[in-house]
């Protein structure tokens, strides 16, 4: 058995990793966009570094475009296996890649009217829509906590991974030659005493673990001060300069925190009569979706869900589907918080708020989580003065912040958690995926320090067997 990291290798998007069996059958984990990688980024995703054809199966930790977003490029170009996941992350993959697929569609006819005046290269989509909807026939839905066949020789159960609705570790159990090897893929390991979702689970003793590794060198703020936060930007920005507060925002999750901690300071009497707006279809949707699977909730917001029906609504809050009124928030005067994605602010709606608000000194723009280096977003946290924005260089005069609590990740001392339900002396081999190299480092001593014997950080395509 071999197993080769195809993506989120020395990198943060793209999850892609391929279990190649002594039979010849192939299984997929993930199979991510990469994102946020500059001009690369396109190159990047129009080559898997394998035939889709010849995969046998898919198992997907979770929805985000990072893990799900080239499903149906997968599928277009022959793959019709079976994608196993959780009931949830089958229901948020049909909204995200159906979006990922309009957003494709749509920025290539921007890009291809600016193109007939010498402005910028057009390119053409990855997938279509059509792709997106003819590939969600392939998804079998799993609960948490049972075994089932994934194909001839190959079990799997999956456990709550805590990061967002749905997401799950992925464990398997290997059998070739009567031999069996236990094989463990975090996918995003979530934080333990999240504001909205379970903790992570324990899992049984595997062999080998592809763990990820985001924040494996930094703690998070404490997540109890973000309501404290808001107020103190949405105080400056919106009341005293009578300002625009435009907050990047991942759909799933990122959203949801957000609105429960703005009815938060509702319910407290400290939000400001200013209209705040959502100005995302795939984040509507999203927000509701999430709401269906209110089992997956702590016990904490199931018990303010039996006084509060709705976490995620307040009064002063509208929902935008329709573009034309999305377009009118840029003609607007006068404060208001707008919510958008995308959350690294490298594509959808967010991405024309900032290039139409970001000159103007009242207002700001507010990151509310990780942004990979060569995204707008980072940019932006950077310290730069001018941003090209489709094509069109901005000057950056609005204020520009990072609210750094609000994270679905573990950091170091969550993903340490999640490992403490093993043996380290049993894992023959720990490998890191989803970092930044140096973050990697960093936390490989940590974990060597832990007792695990061999933690390798892959690098893009390596392939390695597993005796």
């Amino acid at each position: 058995m071999k197993i080769a990291f195809h993506g989120a290798a020395q990198t943060v998007t793209g999850s892609k990793h391929l279990i190649t069996l002594k039979n010849g059958k192939k299984l997929l984990l993930d199979c991510g966009m990469f994102q946020g990688m500059g001009d690369q980024t396109d190159t990047l995703n129009r080559t898997f570094g394998f035939e889709s054809n010849e995969v046998t199966a898919m198992i997907l930790s979770h929805a985000h475009i990072d893990h799900s977003g080239l499903i149906p490029k997968l599928f277009a170009e022959g793959f019709n296996g079976n994608i196993f996941c959780t009931p949830a992350t089958k229901d948020l993959s049909a909204i995200l890649l159906m979006d990922s697929a309009e957003i494709q569609e749509n920025d290539a006819r921007f890009m291809e009217q600016k193109n007939k005046t010498g402005v910028a290269e057009f390119q053409k989509p990855l997938y279509t829509a059509e792709d997106a909807k003819q590939c969600l026939g392939l998804f079998v839905p799993k609960e948490y906590g049972s075994w089932f066949d994934v194909m001839e020789g190959v079990q799997c159960m999956f456990t709550d991974a805590g990061h967002i609705i749905g997401s799950e570790c992925v464990h398997l159990k290997i059998t070739e030659a009567g031999k069996v090897t236990r094989l463990t893929f975090s996918g995003d390991i979530g934080r333990y005493r999240d504001i909205i979702l379970r903790s992570p689970e324990a899992f049984p003793q595997a062999d080998y673990i592809v763990m990820e590794s985001t924040y494996g060198n930094s703690l998070h703020d404490n997540i109890t001060g973000t309501p404290d936060l808001l107020d103190e930007w949405i105080q400056r920005v919106c009341v005293q300069r009578k300002g625009k507060l435009i907050m990047p925002a991942f759909s799933v999750g990122r959203t949801q925190e957000i609105l429960f901690f703005l009815n938060q300071l509702d319910i407290e009497n400290r939000l400001p009569k200013i209209p705040f707006f959502v100005d995302s279809p795939l984040s509507i949707e999203a927000t509701n979706m999430v709401k269906r699977f209110p089992q997956y909730f702590n016990k904490r917001i199931q018990n303010i869900m039996k006084n509060d029906d709705d976490p995620f609504m307040f009064p002063g809050l509208t929902y935008i589907k329709d573009v034309k009124e999305s377009k009118l928030l840029n003609y607007r005067n006068g404060p208001m918080v707008i919510i958008s994605a995308s959350g690294m602010a490298d594509a959808g709606r967010v991405k024309h708020h900032i290039s139409n608000n970001i000159e103007n000194s009242r207002n700001a723009i507010l990151m509310t989580g990780y942004c990979e280096p060569s995204s707008l977003g980072a940019r932006l946290l950077s310290g730069m003065k001018e941003v090209g924005i489709f094509g069109v260089e901005h000057q950056v005069n609005a204020e520009i912040g990072q609210i750094k609590s609000m994270s679905a990740h573990g950091d170091y001392d969550d993903m340490c958690q999640w490992l403490s339900c093993q043996n380290p002396r049993e894992v023959k081999k720990l490998f890191l995926v989803h970092g930044e190299p140096q973050v990697q480092v960093e936390f490989k001593k940590r974990l060597l320090k832990k007792g695990f014997l061999d933690v390798a950080i892959p690098e893009r395509h390596f392939e390695i067997g597993l005796d």
